[in-house]
C-alpha cells in the first residue's frame, strides 16, 4: 500500500506542476494548453485509481502516465513539440521530471508485484472457489 501512495503522490506532483503551468499561461498555447489540461484530469483519475483499485492496471496506467508526460517534455526540449521548444531550466521542470521518473518506477514495480501479496481474505476466497471447482469434477473414466 505504501508503494501505491508513493505513486499517487508522484502523479499528483506532476499534476500540480502541469496545473500551475496551465494557469500561468500555457492554456493559451495552441495544442500544448489543452494537452496540459488533459494531463491534469488524467493524473487525478490515475491517482484515485492507485489509491482505491488494487489491480495491476493502475500501476500500468501510472507508468504510462510518467512515460508519456516525460516523453512529451523530452520531445519539446529536443526537437520541439507542436511548435513549442522548451528548455531544461526552472524548479518546476525538475520537480515534474523527478515525479514522472518516480511514477514510472513505481508503476512498473506495481505491475510486477507478486499477486500472492493480496490480502488474506482474497486468497481465501480464491482457494474456496478452486476447491468448489475441483469437487464438481467426476472421476469416471
Amino acid at each position: 500500500m505504501l508503494l501505491r501512495r508513493i505513486g499517487a503522490l508522484a502523479v499528483l506532483s506532476s499534476v500540480a506542476v502541469h496545473g500551475w503551468l496551465w494557469l500561468d499561461g500555457m492554456r493559451d498555447v495552441h495544442v500544448i494548453g489543452p494537452a496540459f489540461l488533459v494531463n491534469v484530469f488524467a493524473g487525478l483519475a490515475i491517482a484515485f485509481l492507485l489509491a482505491r483499485w488494487r489491480h495491476w492496471l493502475a500501476g500500468a496506467l501510472t507508468a504510462c502516465f510518467g512515460l508519456a508526460t516525460l516523453g512529451a517534455f523530452t520531445l519539446a526540449s529536443t526537437v520541439g513539440l507542436f511548435g513549442t521548444h522548451e528548455k531544461w531550466h526552472g524548479f518546476y521542470v525538475f520537480v515534474a521530471a523527478v515525479s514522472e521518473l518516480l511514477a514510472i518506477v513505481v508503476g512498473l514495480s506495481l505491475v510486477l508485484e507478486d499477486p500472492e501479496a493480496a490480502p488474506s481474505s482474497a486468497r481465501k476466497r480464491g482457494s474456496h472457489v478452486a476447491v468448489d471447482a475441483s469437487s464438481k469434477r467426476s472421476d469416471k473414466a
